[in-house]
């Protein structure tokens, strides 16, 4: 995929809008397109993550794994985000993630973003606030997965 054709994608996707179109293209460039296939492991948990994908078409599932068994924390669609430990240096993921069906996403590399983020802190805390809004949604939906499991309902 073309610079155009990322830039372009990264200009009409939800977790960018608000960005100039200076700072789009900063992203642009630091940007590939990739694809999973269906129950393709996105991320390991346990292993650091290197990068940041905002997802444009499909789903994942955010899991927890334990030994013999995986269990879906949040689902995914086009328009969230995740991998944003990619921004935290070297901590390990915490959750697995796995393509839900085919997906495609857009890659952002973690440490040419802490880069463009010196050079630009307006960019850096746009991109920050997006991802501070990502993690939130992910501790709510932990939370809830914890009180499903428990059997009592979740807080709202």
């Amino acid at each position: 995929m073309e610079h155009l054709e990322v830039e372009a994608l990264l200009a009409s996707h939800p977790f960018t809008r608000g960005l100039t179109t200076s700072q789009i293209s900063q992203l642009a460039a630091l940007t590939t397109h990739v694809a999973f296939p269906q129950d393709e492991v996105v991320l390991v948990d346990g292993r650091p993550s290197t990068s940041i994908y905002i997802i444009t078409a499909g789903s994942v599932a955010v899991e927890f794994r334990a030994t013999r068994y995986a269990v879906c924390v949040q689902a995914l669609e086009a328009g969230q985000v995740f991998g944003w430990s990619a921004l935290l240096g070297s901590p390990d993921t915490m959750f697995q993630v796995r393509a839900r069906e085919a997906t495609t996403a857009l890659q952002m590399d973690g440490a040419a973003l802490e880069d463009a983020f010196r050079a630009d802190p307006v960019l850096c805390a746009e991109i920050l606030r997006g991802l501070l809004r990502a993690m939130a949604d992910r501790v709510k939906a932990s939370e809830s997965k914890v009180a499903e499991l428990c059997g009592t309902p979740g807080r709202r």
